[in-house]
C-alpha cells in the first residue's frame, strides 16, 4: 500500500502534523514541504521528501525525523482502526494472473496459466485464499492440466509466534493423480518482519488423502514445513519465494516457486517464475521432477 486516501488521510496528517513541535528550527518552506507530503498520503513521495530535506538541511535531521515518526505513528493508529471496524467482506487485497507456461520433465510443453490470490490483514488474524491453473491442449490432446486451491489462516501470538491453518486441493493427471486434499496446522514464525524484507517458516503435521490414477487411493499423517520470503527489492521490483515439504512413507512432495515481479504501470505488474516439483515414489513412466517457467501479466486490486 503506498499510501492512505480520502478522509483517513487527513486524519493521519492531523495527527501528525499536530505532534510536531511548536518550537522547532526547521525552516518553514521545508517543513511546509513535507506536511504537504504527509497529507497526500503517499508514503514513496513522503519518504522522497525527507531525503530531500535532510541533504539540505542536514543540522535538522533530528526534527525531519521525529516528524516522520509522528507520522508512522498516526498511520499505525489509523491502519489499526481501519481494521477493527473492517468486517469479514472488507480489507481483502490480491493480484490476479495470467500468461503462459514452458514445463520440463513429464511433459515439455506451453501453454496457458492464470491465478489468483487474495488476502486479508487482520489485527491478530491473517487470511490467505490461492487458487492457480496451468491448462495445454496440443493438436486435440490435453498435455497438461493442473489445479490448485488453498485457505491458510493465521493466528498472530507474540513475538513473531502464530498459528497457521491449511486446507489444500490439488488436480494433475500428469503428476499421476486425479485428485488430492491437504489439511494441516501448526506453528510459524516470522524470522525477520522489515519493511523491506519478511521471511517466514511454519511447520506441523498434515493428514493426505490422494486418488492416484494407476495405483490404489492412499491416506496418510505426514508432516509438512514451508518457508515464504517476499524482498521489496527496489520501488517496484519485488522477489519472492515460497516452499513447501510435505513427506510420509507412502509419498512425499517439495515444492518451490520462485518469481520476480516489476511494476508496469498503475494496477499492473510483470511476472516472471520458475516451479519446480519434485513427488517420490511416482508411476512408471512419470517424472519425479518437473519444472515450469511462467511468464504472466499480474493486475493488482
Amino acid at each position: 500500500m503506498k499510501g492512505i486516501a480520502g478522509p483517513r488521510a487527513a486524519m493521519v496528517a492531523m495527527l501528525a502534523l499536530g505532534a510536531t513541535p511548536a518550537s522547532a528550527d526547521l525552516p518553514q518552506p521545508v517543513r511546509a514541504m513535507l506536511n504537504a507530503a504527509i497529507a497526500a498520503g503517499n508514503e514513496e513521495d513522503i519518504a522522497a521528501v525527507a531525503r530531500t530535506a535532510k541533504l539540505t538541511n542536514p543540522d535538522d535531521a533530528a526534527e525531519i525525523d521525529g516528524i516522520l515518526d509522528n507520522h508512522r505513528q498516526a498511520v499505525t493508529q489509523a491502519t489499526l482502526e481501519r481494521k477493527r471496524a473492517a468486517r469479514f467482506f472488507e480489507q481483502w487485497r490480491g493480484s490476479g494472473e495470467l500468461g503462459g507456461f514452458l514445463t520440463t520433465g513429464s511433459t515439455d510443453s506451453a501453454g496457458l496459466s492464470a491465478g489468483l490470490t487474495v488476502t486479508k490483514e487482520g489485527i491478530r488474524l491473517r487470511h490467505k485464499v490461492r487458487l492457480s491453473a496451468d491448462y495445454q491442449r496440443s493438436d486435440g490432446v490435453t498435455t497438461r492440466d493442473q489445479w490448485l486451491a488453498s485457505y491458510e489462516p493465521n493466528v498472530q501470538l507474540s513475538d513473531g509466534f502464530y498459528l497457521f491453518g491449511l486446507s489444500m486441493y490439488e488436480k494433475d493427471r500428469f503428476q499421476g493423480f486425479s485428485d488430492r486434499a491437504t489439511l494441516s496446522g501448526g506453528f510459524g514464525y516470522r524470522v525477520i518482519g522489515s519493511p523491506r524484507l519478511t521471511i517466514d517458516i511454519k511447520g506441523g503435521p498434515a493428514w493426505r488423502g490422494t486418488d492416484w490414477i494407476d495405483q490404489p487411493d492412499s491416506s496418510e499423517v505426514q508432516g509438512l514445513a514451508g518457508s515464504d520470503l517476499l524482498w521489496h527489492i527496489s520501488q517496484g521490483i519485488d522477489f519472492s519465494n515460497n516452499v513447501q515439504a510435505v513427506w510420509g512413507s507412502e509419498n512425499s512432495t517439495l515444492a518451490n516457486t520462485a518469481a520476480l515481479t516489476a511494476k508496469i504501470g498503475g494496477p499492473f505488474s510483470a511476472r516472471l517464475s520458475y516451479g519446480l516439483n519434485h513427488e517420490s515414489n511416482q508411476p512408471t513412466g512419470i517424472s519425479t521432477t518437473d519444472t515450469i517457467t511462467r511468464a504472466t501479466l499480474v493486475y493488482g486490486f
